[in-house]
């Protein structure tokens, strides 16, 4: 059985909250998506299976409607109303992102619907929380991340370039994931008390928690954290940690060579290639791989000697990379216990073995194409309560008949 096999979730459609509902779905909820005469927009986002356009082409739309059902509603209908109101009375938890004000012009927000399921866990998913000061501001998913700090601890050591923005839509995917957390808990308390709630998502709060240090550097030591080239924004410049290997490829080599078991795996490693007789960082090496304790950085490079040796290391790690393709060089040092990673398009990552190995390529079957495709699957294991995707993503109005028919 699912984790969320039982319960009854309705979906307000919308870019903002779709993948929220998406993270219920495929955890066993039964996720009701209530779209609009028409369609949600986002049936139209490209890109699209084979580059044709259609509603139900959309590979943005197959993605983030796994496992739902769906129906249509005028939300603006009187006769719609009272079906949406069927519809949350027989809901456990509500997801909608609608613009300010609107469903309580409606006679359905949280306060109008739990006079119909005093239990329901209601959440709302806005740019800036409804009660902000900016509740009414226009927003999008990179306004929000930049106004929120992530886009400012993304991008190069040249500050000349402008910041980098985070793939599409992880203002949104951020929000989502503290709507879903934040309902499953209400979830837990419900059962317990019996009691349901208002759940208020701000997406613009959700992203800036994802700035890591970078706020409470500001707050707590007055510090701004500078963006610098694939390793995390800090008040100071670190040390570059991306190399080029053999075969023109670029890997991501990590943190710095710290516990002698490190140095003596490196060591062994240029000897295995035939590099380190001629390697002039070699005696450096040995004598950090000799050690009984680790390195501690020597942030002021006072210590020459400990300098020298994680100078020694990380000349090393660049040696190899020279030597080895960006492959051998990813899997080598992984099998070896030392994390590196290997710059990856989307595309070569959803291919890798390990991905593979791991259950992540999940086929779903679209009867009505007469075909079956891979998705991209969970990011997490359920050993007694198992993840799937249990259907395709809903054509418009699919499930009228049965939902409103059980009404």
């Amino acid at each position: 059985m699912s984790a969320l096999s039982g319960f009854r979730v309705i979906e307000l459609s919308s870019e903002r909250g779709a993948y929220a509902g998406k993270l219920l779905a495929d955890s066993g909820a039964d996720v009701i998506l209530v779209e609009p005469p028409g369609g949600d927009p986002t049936r139209n986002y490209p890109p699209f299976l084979d580059d044709q356009p259609g509603p139900d082409r959309s590979l943005w739309w197959w993605h983030y409607n796994t496992s739902k059902r769906g129906v249509m509603l005028d939300l603006d209908a009187a006769e719609d109303q009272a079906r949406f109101k069927a519809l949350a009375a027989s809901a456990d938890i509500i997801i909608e992102s609608e613009p300010a004000g609107r469903l309580a012009s409606l006679g359905l927000d949280y306060e109008d619907l739990k006079a119909v399921r005093p239990d329901l866990i209601f959440v709302s998913l806005t740019p800036f929380g409804r009660e902000s000061i900016n509740a009414g501001v226009p927003a999008t998913d990179l306004t929000l991340m930049a106004g929120a700090g992530p886009v400012w601890s993304t991008g190069y050591d040249d500050h000349t370039l402008p910041p980098v923005r985070p793939g599409v839509g992880q203002a949104y995917h951020t929000g989502c994931h503290f709507a879903a957390m934040s309902a499953l808990t209400a979830l837990f308390h419900r059962l317990t008390t019996g009691e349901g709630q208002f759940i208020d998502v701000s997406l613009h709060a959700a992203s800036n928690l994802a700035t890591e240090s970078a706020t409470y550097c500001w707050i707590l030591a007055g510090l701004t954290v500078q963006r610098q080239t694939g390793r995390h924004a800090a008040p100071g410049v670190t040390s570059p940690t991306q190399i080029q290997c053999k075969d023109g490829r670029w890997v991501n080599a990590g943190g710095v060579l710290r516990q002698p078991q490190e140095f003596r795996t490196v060591h062994a490693w240029l000897h295995e290639l035939g590099l380190l007789a001629d390697f002039p960082g070699a005696d450096h090496l040995e004598r950090a791989a000799a050690r009984d304790t680790a390195l501690t950085l020597d942030l002021d490079g006072v210590d020459p000697d400990v300098t020298a040796m994680f100078s020694a290391g990380r000349q090393a790690i660049a040696r190899i990379a020279s030597a080895v393709t960006a492959y051998e060089y990813f899997i080598g040092f992984q099998q070896r216990g030392i994390p590196v990673g290997i710059i990856y398009s989307p595309e070569e990552a959803f291919e890798d073995e390990h991905f593979k190995a791991r259950g992540f390529q999940v086929p779903v079957l679209h009867e009505d194409l007469g075909r079956t495709f891979r998705y991209p699957g969970a990011p997490y294991l359920f050993s007694a309560s198992p993840w799937s995707i249990s259907r395709r993503a809903p054509r418009l109005g699919e499930h009228d008949v049965d939902i409103f028919g059980a009404l």
